[in-house]
């Protein structure tokens, strides 16, 4: 079935998404031939349908769960999603205008999807008197940096979705601390 659209995508496409990305990245490699280039593709498909799945289903969960848990923010949802959209479908303006997104950040704060992210020392370094020698993988722990308190406030263990009110530089003493789906160049594609 995948080859199926891989095949149809290369002979003729205007497709600006991520299956049109992931051909474009395989036919600009330099060791390109059909036989890896189609395992490539499988292969991330799989990845990306396989990887989004629980993460996507872990997160709509606490989504549903936690507002639950909090009757404030039952009520205030859907009254929200009404008032703002009516009969209409969902935006991102409309998004953007909503509570509902720091319900969102609030669930990836305490339930990120990921629970660690790993980074390899390119060079030596000291950390407070901790010496972390090239090559050494570091594993970030991402529901510590969540939840901790000097970063968050006392109430760092709380679903607390007012804290995301002004954004996320507002929200945390460290806005690089929030990494529900890791930072830098090898962020999640998940993460929109």
């Amino acid at each position: 079935m995948i080859l199926k659209l891989v095949k149809q995508r290369v002979e003729a496409s205007n497709e600006k998404d991520l299956l049109q990305m992931i051909l474009e990245g395989a036919k600009s490699s330099a060791d390109y031939n059909d036989l890896s280039h189609n395992k490539f593709i499988v292969d991330n498909c799989k990845t990306l349908f396989f990887a989004g799945h629980e993460t996507i289903a872990s997160t709509a969960s606490w989504s549903l769960m936690l507002p639950a848990a909090h009757p404030d923010w039952q009520a205030r949802v859907p009254d929200e999603v009404l008032e703002i959209c009516g009969d209409k479908p969902l935006n991102n303006e409309m998004l953007r205008k909503m509570k509902l997104k720091m319900v969102i950040q609030e669930v990836l704060r305490l339930y990120a999807p990921a629970v660690f992210v790993t980074r390899e020392a390119f060079e030596t370094v000291t950390l407070k008197n901790i010496v972390i020698p090239k090559g050494v993988q570091l594993q970030i722990q991402v529901p510590f940096l969540h939840q901790n308190p000097d970063l968050w406030g006392p109430n760092a263990h709380k679903f607390n979705p007012e804290r995301f009110a002004n954004g996320i530089l507002a929200a945390c003493q460290s806005p690089q601390a929030y990494m529900p789906f890791g930072n830098g160049p090898r962020i999640c594609v998940g993460r929109h």
